[in-house]
């Protein structure tokens, strides 16, 4: 028996892609289509896009703060909430955040969800970078 997934979506790639050869917009579909979602909801702050002004997730107020157990709850919270309020195909199983590389600039957002109505189980990992913009 083959469960119908018509109702997660198909949306553009995730960056934008252009197929010359069928003149249009490289699509997604299903759990791939989740999973740019998610980055894009992960990487856009609040006030970003004009028609939905509470979208995103405002990981960038924390960037140089101190990363301790205070702050790391806080994000947590702050991720579950987005993912809550603009991501309704998914219920949320573990939100963990990994600091291993904390001192190279980068943090390891690792989310593990379901897709609520085929149960299929699947994860996305957001790169949170830290770093000074001082290559210019």
């Amino acid at each position: 028996m083959k469960i119908n997934t018509d109702f997660l979506g198909i949306g553009w790639s995730f960056p934008p892609e252009f197929n010359k050869a069928e003149g249009g917009v490289t699509m997604t579909t299903d759990v791939e289509d989740i999973n740019n979602s998610l980055l894009i909801l992960l990487s856009t702050r609040p006030g970003e896009r004009v028609m939905f002004p509470n979208y995103g997730c405002d990981l960038q107020e924390m960037l140089f703060k101190p990363l301790e157990l205070t702050l790391i709850t806080q994000m947590k919270g702050i991720i579950e909430r987005a993912i809550l309020y603009h991501e309704p195909r998914i219920n949320i199983i573990s939100i963990e955040i990994d600091t291993t590389e904390e001192l190279e600039g980068q943090v390891l957002i690792h989310i593990d969800y379901e897709v609520r109505n085929t149960n299929t189980r699947s994860n996305v990992v957001f790169p949170f970078y830290k770093g000074e913009a001082t290559a210019i």
